[in-house]
């Protein structure tokens, strides 16, 4: 990108024990995003953390 903004495509998503999903944080790379995701998940809380992909027209989708 050009103008000077900086891009964050990938999600963590979290999802608790009633199903409820929350955004944790946006990204730069994959990788960045998964780091968080596994320490988030490694704390030994029952929620499910994982790591998805927005698309340049906002919609966000599993990877």
């Amino acid at each position: 990108m050009n103008d000077g903004t900086i891009t964050l495509p990938w999600l963590v998503i979290r999802q608790d024990d009633n199903g409820n999903r929350y955004r944790v944080g946006r990204y730069a790379t994959r990788a960045e995003a998964q780091q968080i995701a596994d320490s988030l998940g490694g704390r030994g809380h029952k929620q499910l953390y994982w790591v998805e992909r927005i698309s340049p027209n906002g919609a966000s989708s599993a990877d």
